[in-house]
């Protein structure tokens, strides 16, 4: 800028009209804005060429800079490379494992079913044996309690009859005892009035007058004197010896009535110990044998449902198999035809017969069909099994349904023996306690 600026003047003042020559002044003035014009000059040429090396260091750092992203986006592109290639191989190793755990999984699926059924089957067995064993020992432990409940009724009843006799003695020892007294009292009180008037008749004697001369007749009323006072002596003797056997058999008395009142508190209260035992005894019992009579009748209202709905299931087959038969054949009774039929065999109505627990005293219903031709147990034997579970008649089967639903049956029947099972055991140990604190 400084050179065109200097060319410009120079090409002016050379190529300008000519002039007057200037003056010293005005050429001093020029020759100095000349020396600062290539003085600027010099200045904007140094910073041109610091203007020049900012650029080359720009473009330096610029190259540098594309370098680097070039790499980095090389590394980038190498990264996710190597990642996608990490993550395909993973998700292989995973897909391996997924089949390896699903071949896994069904053999330890077959595994577990055969371990099942053969544990299914066991249990059934197990169950088999458990029912058989359950109504041995139910039978057994009906059996055991109703000695024991029969033992303990003889044992309250002769404690009673015991209480009822030591009550008589009591009674018989105190009206003889009365008697005893009074014959005493009246005793001595005869003897005291007997005393006072020989003792009055002595002191009458002693107060006559001794003036009078002695004669025979004085000398024998002296020696009876002496007689009456040695009598004397021996009477108040007898009264003191009388009176000390009277203050001992008072004392003895005594004795005897507070042990017996002793013996009769005793005796009441173990009368009440047992009464309350007893009345807890016939309590349970009674809930024991209400519960047994209610499974019974569950039991056997069961039975009758399921014996009702394989009759009628058989009379339908009967009916549906001479309806299709279209030739005459031999005659094949079926267990249900071969039986009676009665007019009440199709509408087969309910009868009951009631009876009564022979231990606690508690009525039962025993429901039966009128149509059947089983007839209901005698009661008798009923009231002797009314506390041991009955187990029920397996009917003969009929079809697939019918003895699928009896299957059925027997299983929740089975369930229900073993809860029963349970609240037996139960209250025979509580029993079996309470014998024993007793005994």
């Amino acid at each position: 800028m400084a050179d065109s600026a200097s060319e410009s003047d120079s090409s002016s003042i050379d190529g300008g009209p000519i002039m007057m020559p200037p003056s010293p002044i005005t050429r001093e003035q020029l020759q100095k804005r000349i020396e600062s014009l290539q003085q600027q000059n010099r200045v904007l040429k140094v910073e041109l060429d610091t203007y020049k090396l900012k650029v080359k260091a720009l473009q330096e750092e610029n190259r540098s800079l594309r370098q680097a992203s070039v790499i980095i986006q090389a590394k980038a592109e190498q990264e996710e490379e190597y990642i996608s290639n990490t993550l395909l191989k993973k998700i292989q190793a995973l897909k391996k494992e997924k089949e390896t755990l699903a071949h896994h999984y069904e053999q330890e699926e077959e595994c577990l079913t055969n371990d099942l059924s053969r544990k299914l089957t066991q249990l059934r067995q197990e169950k088999c044996k458990l029912e058989q064993t359950l109504e041995q020992e139910q039978e057994c432990l009906v059996n055991k309690l109703m000695r024991k409940i029969e033992k303990l009724e003889a044992e309250t009843l002769a404690k009673q009859s015991n209480l009822e006799q030591l009550r008589r003695e009591k009674v018989e020892l105190e009206n003889t005892l009365e008697q005893e007294q009074e014959a005493l009292v009246n005793r001595l009180w005869k003897r005291m009035d007997k005393l006072e008037a020989e003792k009055r008749m002595l002191q009458i004697k002693l107060d006559q007058p001794v003036s009078d001369p002695a004669s025979p007749r004085d000398m024998n009323n002296g020696d009876t004197a002496s007689n009456l006072s040695s009598h004397i002596q021996t009477l108040r003797g007898e009264v003191s010896r009388l009176r000390v056997q009277l203050q001992h058999a008072e004392r003895e008395h005594t004795e005897k009535m507070e042990r017996y009142v002793k013996e009769e508190r005793h005796v009441r209260e173990e009368n009440l110990r047992l009464q309350r035992k007893l009345q807890l005894e016939v309590e349970r019992r009674e809930a024991l044998c209400r519960h047994l009579s209610e499974s019974e009748s569950s039991l056997e209202m069961e039975e009758e449902r399921h014996y009702n709905e394989m009759a009628s299931g058989g009379n339908i087959s009967n009916i549906n198999r001479s309806r299709t038969e279209s030739s005459p054949g031999p005659y094949n009774p079926s267990p249900v035809s071969s039986r009676p039929l009665s007019p009440g065999a199709l509408n087969s109505t309910r009868e009951t017969t009631t009876g009564r627990c022979y231990a606690c005293g508690s009525s039962y219903s025993n429901v039966f069909l009128a149509g059947s031709s089983s007839p209901p147990a005698p009661l008798a034997g009923r009231q002797r099994n009314s506390e041991r579970f009955i187990k029920p008649a397996i009917p003969p089967p009929y079809g697939y349904s019918q003895m699928l639903n009896f299957i059925l049956s027997m299983v929740e029947k089975i369930m229900l023996l073993l809860l029963q099972r349970n609240f037996l055991l139960v209250a025979t140990e509580n029993y079996f306690n309470l014998i024993f604190f007793i005994m």
